[in-house]
């Protein structure tokens, strides 16, 4: 494989409901964390979708049904060309979620690595197939343009065996049914971003919260994942904005046994009706919540999400053997004031102490001076991740003797 031409380097991140798009100039090192365009289209599935980039946002006519993702990249792709002018696009990266036990690092698309991301839809039914949607429009569109996938699950690929294992019959899982963690992107981004700018102590015992519409903890130690509370599935863990978190299987086999729920309208349950809005019966966004505390089933679904936080926090910092760091990050960790203040007050005894107009001002650092566990608030940059890998895989193919 020859070096590109251009080194232009678009990223693309399917959510659930929502693709974030951003265009880096591989040219320039080190990789600029800014990119050169960005935006997302959010809403893709619902009635009114709508496109942001650069601060304008606008509706767009509902997507069809059949390939909503698809009819999003179009929206994209529209765009796209007055932001490349003369130059063009070296490759895509994608995000996608599940890379099983196979990929442990980025991994350029072909018609074999496709059909092994298929099998892996049944683990993440919320973004798994999405991403493929936009990979497989890509490779009828454009199928000279590479394509790589870098994965959530990688990061989380020094997670000691203790961690990994499920205690099932060992016949099942020698099939693959293990724990593997995600939000991997934004954790490989938390380990460089914080040693930047908290030197050593990053080194030591962290806590990292990535709390958005889907939400989990990561346990860090050198900068490496040794525990984190998603597992087998994006099910797993805290209790997220519509997916329930760890859960009692009895309770699956009960609503099947006494209810007569299939497998479909269980599946539908966990993910998209449980979590905050299942509880609250309101909205699946704390912001809405918290307007509205006043109401009983608001303030238990709070109470509930926050309960979960701590908890878990507590469990990850008795793996780490104690916590040097608590880190906050993604949407709701990076800018709720009000869940930070309300986790952190929670975890007084481990000595955190909140610095209130730190916290208000969503600050680096948002603990006291005093506090035994430094507590600091840090934005992600999945995207940057995802093409930096990507670039990486790019440049060592183009070296390749056989390139």
């Amino acid at each position: 494989m020859s070096p590109p031409a251009e080194k232009l380097l678009l990223v693309l991140n399917c959510g659930s409901s929502s693709i974030k798009f951003a265009l880096f100039d591989g040219a320039l090192s080190p990789l600029p964390r800014q990119p050169l365009w960005s935006g997302k289209v959010e809403e893709v599935t619902g009635p009114a979708p709508r496109y942001e980039e650069n601060g304008c946002n606008r509706r767009v006519a509902a997507f069809a049904p059949e390939h909503p993702y698809t009819d999003a990249l179009m929206q994209i792709g529209e765009r796209l060309p007055s932001q490349l002018g003369t130059r063009r696009l070296a490759a895509v990266a994608h995000r996608v979620v599940h890379g099983g036990s196979k990929y442990a690092a980025p991994v350029l698309i072909d018609t074999n690595s496709l059909n092994d991301l298929r099998t892996y839809i049944p683990l993440a039914p919320l973004h798994q197939p999405f991403a493929l949607e936009v990979i497989e429009a890509l490779l009828a569109l454009h199928p000279e343009l590479p394509q790589i996938a870098c994965f959530d699950t990688a990061f989380h690929r020094t997670l000691p065996k203790v961690e990994r294992m499920l205690p099932l019959p060992r016949a099942l899982t020698k099939t693959g049914l293990r724990r593997y963690g995600f939000h991997g992107l934004s954790y490989a981004y938390m380990a460089r971003a914080l040693e930047e700018r908290h030197g050593a102590r990053a080194r030591g015992r962290v806590v990292c919260a990535h709390l958005g519409s889907g939400a989990s903890l990561c346990a860090m130690r050198d900068l490496r994942s040794v525990a984190t509370t998603m597992g087998f599935s994006a099910l797993d863990g805290l209790m997220m904005g519509t997916r329930c978190g760890a859960l009692d299987p009895g309770v699956v086999l009960y609503l099947m046994q006494t209810r007569g729920l299939g497998i479909d309208q269980v599946g539908h349950l966990l993910y998209h009706e449980s979590g905050l809005l299942g509880v609250s019966g309101i909205s699946s966004d704390p912001r809405d919540l918290l307007r509205r505390e006043a109401e009983p089933a608001a303030r238990d679904a709070l109470s509930l999400y926050v309960h979960r936080i701590v908890r878990e926090v507590g469990a990850l910092t008795a793996t780490l053997g104690g916590l040097d760091m608590l880190v906050f990050t993604a949407g709701v960790g990076e800018h709720n004031a009000i869940i930070r203040e309300r986790v952190c007050a929670a975890l007084g005894w481990l000595g955190v102490r909140l610095d209130s107009q730190a916290n208000a001002a969503n600050a680096a650092v948002i603990s006291n001076v005093d506090s035994a566990v430094r507590v600091a608030v840090e934005p992600t940059n999945e995207e940057w991740v995802a093409a930096t890998d990507a670039l990486a895989l790019l440049d060592a193919q183009s070296r390749s003797p056989r390139a």
